[in-house]
């Protein structure tokens, strides 16, 4: 049997208090290095997904921002959720590479918006290309974040 999907796991948690609470949790510690920031998911769906973190004193660099790592680890934390909400189950994704632009110091509580242009065709092997865009409080983009990923079909029994 099969995983839960994660859009399930927080349809399903959404119903009680503190419910997105606790599904971004318990998705930080499937990959237990998104524990290392405290990201919070916001919304998940096909195509899309939102994650915000508040700057903590051990996210941040020497200048006082947001780390560069940090900022990274979100944007992977956000990429797959949209990953997990936009490839269909008889698939696999991994991320292949990311390509990152630091473009202001970010400072405050970030938020990240993930993107992917769902394909109508999910082929043998395809790699996909993510944006993710972080913004500081004031709605200033500080960094963009491509993240390709390939996708495949699941193995047979798998």
């Amino acid at each position: 049997m099969a995983p839960p999907r994660l859009p399930d796991v927080v349809d399903r948690l959404d119903r009680l208090p503190a419910g997105r609470a606790i599904a971004s949790r318990a998705y930080r510690a499937a990959a237990p290095y998104f524990l290392s920031i405290p990201a919070h998911l916001d919304e998940i769906g096909p195509g899309r997904a939102v994650a915000s973190m508040p700057a903590r004193p051990w996210t941040r660099n020497h200048l006082g921002g947001v780390h560069a790592i940090a900022q990274c680890n979100l944007a992977e934390f956000v990429m797959g959720a949209v990953a997990e909400a936009s490839v269909p189950a008889t698939h696999r994704w991994l991320p292949k590479g990311m390509t990152v632009d630091y473009r202001a110091v970010a400072r405050g509580r970030l938020v990240a918006t993930a993107v992917l242009d769902v394909p109508a065709i999910w082929n043998e092997g395809v790699e996909l290309p993510i944006a993710v865009s972080i913004t500081d409080p004031g709605g200033v983009e500080v960094t963009t974040i491509e993240i390709r990923i390939w996708v495949t079909p699941r193995p047979a029994g798998g």
